[in-house]
Formats: C-alpha cells, sequence, structure tokens
C-alpha cells in the first residue's frame, strides 16, 4: 500500500517538532536525558502511522517510547497523532533502522517492536527483512541482556523465516501464535493501522516473542 505524499509535510512535521528527533546521533547513550527519567526505553522499527506507538504510549505511561519510521509522508501522521494526544513519553526518528547502533548506545533499549514488517517476498531482498541476521546483530547490540523482541505479521512465509532466523542467531523464540486474536496473547494487544485491516478481513495475525538469553 503506497502512501500519498503528504502537503506541506516538512511544515507539519516542523509543528510537531517537540516528538522529532533531528539528530539522533546526538543523544546515543543519554536517552534519558530526553525523557528526564530513568524508566525503560522501549523502540518501535516501522512506526507507520503510528496507531500502535501512541497507543502503547497511552496504556503505559511508565515507559519511555521511540518510533522510527522512513517515511517522512507516514511519520508525519504519528507526529501529529502524539502531539493530538500531548504524549510526553514518545519520540520519532525519521530515518533508517540500518543506522540505529549510531542512535543507540549498546544495552539502551529494554524491548523492540516490528510490526507488520515489510516481507521483501523474493529471495535476493531477504537481507533486507528486518529479521534477516544482519538487523538481528544490530538488535543484540542496543538490547539489554535478556531483553526481547515482539514480532507481528500477516505474512506466514515471513513468520516461519523468522522463526529460523531468531533461533539460528542465538534468540529464545517464545509465546508463538499463528492467530493472535484467537489466543492468550490478545489482552494486551495494540493494534497497528494494518493489523485493523487484516482483522476486518478475517485474516489470521502471526506473533511472537524472541528473548536474548541470561549470559
Amino acid at each position: 500500500m503506497r502512501m500519498r505524499k503528504k502537503k506541506h509535510a516538512d511544515k507539519r512535521i516542523s509543528a510537531c517538532a517537540e516528538f522529532a528527533i533531528a539528530n539522533p546521533q546526538d543523544i546515543r547513550g543519554v536517552w534519558r536525558d530526553i525523557f528526564k527519567n530513568d524508566c525503560p526505553l522501549h523502540l518501535e522499527i516501522g512506526c507507520g502511522k503510528g496507531d500502535f506507538i501512541c497507543g502503547m504510549a497511552q496504556k503505559f505511561p511508565d515507559i519511555n517510547f521511540i518510533a522510527i519510521e522512513k517515511n517522512k509522508d507516514v511519520s508525519v501522521v504519528a507526529l501529529e497523532k502524539a502531539q493530538q494526544q500531548n504524549l510526553t513519553n514518545v519520540k520519532f526518528i525519521i530515518n533508517d533502522a540500518a543506522n540505529l547502533t549510531e542512535y543507540f548506545a549498546d544495552g539502551e533499549i529494554s524491548r523492540i517492536y516490528l510490526n507488520f514488517s515489510d516481507p521483501w517476498k523474493k529471495r535476493y531482498q531477504y537481507n533486507k527483512r528486518l529479521t534477516h541476521f544482519g538487523f538481528l546483530d544490530i538488535y543484540k547490540k542496543i538490547l539489554k541482556p535478556t531483553s526481547s523482541v515482539f514480532f507481528k505479521t500477516d505474512n506466514r512465509d515471513l513468520f516461519e523465516f523468522s522463526i529460523k532466523s531468531f533461533g539460528s542467531n542465538g534468540f529464545a523464540v517464545k509465546n508463538i501464535t499463528y492467530d493472535l486474536h484467537n489466543s492468550e496473547f490478545l489482552r494486551d494487544n495494540i493494534m497497528t493501522e494494518y493489523e485493523k485491516i487484516f482483522v476486518s478481513q478475517n485474516l489470521p495475525i502471526c506473533r511472537l516473542e524472541a528473548a536474548i538469553p541470561p549470559i
């Protein structure tokens, strides 16, 4: 689903400047100074229009949330939602997830969320998948020991690939379901924009947690 180009996107982003981190590399290792507290940092990679991250920020005020989204025209919608809801515990980075180690110090993040990531269906594109080992190595650096990646997708092939990828790269995969909305894990679930569409079409949602085992 291609996002239409937003009119006056730069101006709208500037109007939400308190939520957008323009130079995240300057905050590496000191994100607590931005939020002015020592609460855990949770990161969503690919936040889309922000339904999930804003919902989580509302539900868990004692957690600081950071969302990264490389598409400026999508990010502006998420920023405006956070501003409208007056959320003080969420910030946004408009950039690429490949640069995460430039933005976060080792062990700075307590949890990562991957929601309905691009499945990159062709085999030669697999290295672009956010559960490919190249990205998993990055997550292991920025995550605290024993922290987890929470992953949701509607794509069964990507889900199976991800189970194998996590397991082969030092993560303990647990709490797996191939039908989230008919599972015990639904209670704490916050839906994304895509998820709402898929559920309305009665499409099953796959979900898992991948934990870094203790050393």
